[in-house]
């Protein structure tokens, strides 16, 4: 087996160079990384990285740094370690019952590991119950006249030999974009699979898959691809073979190394895991729950509350923040963003939620005079908002399956 070096580090950590086995070509890598994605993942600092709000893995050269969520540095490190995880299954997506998931505490996998594990396991299941095959155009030399024969290529090419026809005809077989971008998926699973636990799987998936071309597939490409009823069986893995092209950095440090990153902004999967968390509260109720809703607010600018709840006349409104405030106060831009919410929709009631333990706060009113539009009549509207707070785990250090239940109280 390789040896591979493993780093585990919390979102807005420091990493520098000589810690951990962590070396100048890697922070390199890792800042050519962060170029491209605008500066979005690291700030630099004096020999190292403060990592951002990102989690997730990063692979490079034999080193895999394992980013975990936090939502406060005084927290306990042991506490957060698992929490990815649960977070993504959560948020659908990663399937709760593959086997990688199951056992990464046991086996001491990493987020990687798991998604290649899922995906190598779709693959092989398409191939044994029989991949499809699509029609396509193809222009090369036959032994037979078939399709529409190119005079000039037929020239060129056929001078000496007589017997064989240009042509440019269909043809039914596996070497399609699906079966081309799927390939190209395995190829870089291939490479970072050398020497673990995956190696065999990822040989004899490779091994059996049908010979299709070697392209470069584009973000561009995977956004066209359109599944019918005959096709829909290939969905999940595609899913995961575009996360794995996508986050594919080849050649990132002067030609050398390969990198494979797979972040995830904690901001957006804690807004994802609260809209369904609610949604899965309210179900069964006269509550509707809708997210991202959006409202023109000047020009081409738009407002677009995290999740919005209406019961009969009455709107609330709940954005969420994935940090702990300053002194457990809100800042006033964010107060000004909720009052912007609530007179945009008209709601009587606006709630900042973070994660953290909870805490008596009542709502408070905005000292303003407004009116409600749900009649023809003007009526006076007292917009309230407060500041909200929720254990994101459990005693158990698992995620709160109730944490649902808990905000709607937080309403009341």
């Amino acid at each position: 087996m390789i040896k591979r070096n493993n780093i585990t580090v919390f979102e807005h950590q420091r990493l520098y160079v000589g810690e951990h086995g962590f070396r100048q070509i890697h922070l390199d890598a890792l800042l050519k990384l962060n170029e491209y994605h605008d500066g979005n993942y690291f700030e630099p600092i004096a020999k190292g990285v403060k990592f951002n709000q990102y989690v997730g893995v990063i692979q490079v050269d034999g080193l895999t740094i394992e980013i975990h969520p936090k939502a406060d540095k005084d927290d306990d490190d042991s506490r957060w370690k698992g929490v990815l995880l649960q977070m993504l299954k959560a948020c659908g997506k990663l399937k709760a019952d593959s086997s990688g998931a199951a056992n990464v505490k046991r086996q001491h996998l990493n987020l990687l590991e798991v998604y290649f594990e899922l995906f190598l396991l779709e693959v092989d299941t398409l191939i044994r119950k029989g991949v499809i095959k699509h029609y396509r155009k193809q222009t090369h030399n036959t032994k037979a006249l078939k399709g529409k024969l190119e005079f000039a290529g037929h020239i060129r090419k056929n001078l000496v030999h007589k017997e064989r026809f240009y042509t440019t005809h269909q043809v039914y077989d596996t070497n399609h974009l699906l079966h081309q971008v799927l390939y190209k998926a395995l190829a870089i699973v291939d490479q970072f699979t050398k020497g673990t636990r995956l190696c065999d799987l990822s040989s004899r998936v490779l091994l059996n898959f049908p010979q299709v071309d070697t392209k470069t597939i584009t973000a561009q490409q995977l956004n066209t691809i359109k599944l019918n009823r005959k096709s829909n069986g290939y969905n999940d893995a595609l899913e995961l073979a575009r996360l794995i092209i996508l986050n594919y950095s080849p050649d990132i440090s002067s030609g050398k190394e390969k990198m494979l990153s797979l972040l995830f902004d904690m901001n957006d999967l804690w807004e994802t895991y609260i809209l369904k968390q609610v949604q899965k509260a309210c179900e069964g109720t006269n509550i509707e729950v809708s997210g991202q809703e959006s409202k023109s607010f000047w020009g081409n600018n738009s407002l677009r509350p995290d999740v919005v709840l209406r019961e009969g006349h009455k709107t609330y409104i709940i954005d969420t923040k994935w940090k702990r405030p300053n002194r457990r106060t809100a800042s006033v831009t964010d107060l000004r963003q909720m009052y912007t919410y609530c007179r945009f929709w008209d709601a009587n009631k606006a709630m900042l939620l973070y994660p953290g333990e909870p805490t008596e706060n009542t709502f408070k009113s905005y000292n303003t005079d407004d009116y409600s539009i749900h009649t023809e009549e003007l009526l006076e509207m007292n917009h309230q908002c407060k500041m909200g707070f929720v254990s994101v785990l459990n005693s158990s250090n698992e995620l709160d399956t109730t944490i649902g239940f808990k905000i709607m109280s937080l309403l009341k």
